[in-house]
């Protein structure tokens, strides 16, 4: 591998040019499989730069796994794995569970915890 290959990832980007490396393409075929920019894929890979949440599910589908640690055993964790894996802000999820996105913000960050009634959709949706 070049000199450039990340053997141990430590960003987003760093994760893409592992993968992309590996898989010996160039950034213009990752940003069309991300639906990006060749811009943004450089960007991104020389962390001038991190994606929007809503390019997450194909940069999870390309990489194959989620680039950052979520601990899927708390409410918290659960939370941020399902935004980044459906491409959703806090505010839309937020949306969604007819909550503010400040107050999904505020489960992620485990200051609060939702009440029963959005729990019982939480189970359904996580």
């Amino acid at each position: 591998m070049p000199i450039s290959y990340p053997e141990n990832p430590a960003s987003i980007g760093d994760h893409i040019r592992k993968r992309r490396m590996e898989l010996k393409l160039l950034q213009k075929e990752v940003a069309s499989i991300c639906g990006v920019t060749e811009d943004c894929i450089t960007n991104w890979e020389k962390n001038r730069s991190i994606p929007q949440i809503q390019f997450f599910p194909h940069i999870i589908k390309f990489l194959g796994y989620m680039p950052f640690e979520v601990d899927l055993t708390t409410l918290s964790g659960k939370l941020k794995a399902h935004r980044h894996i459906r491409g959703l802000s806090q505010k839309q999820l937020g949306k969604i569970l007819g909550v503010d996105g400040a107050t999904v913000c505020s489960w992620e960050l485990e200051e609060n915890q939702p009440h029963k009634a959005i729990l019982e959709k939480l189970n359904i949706m996580l």
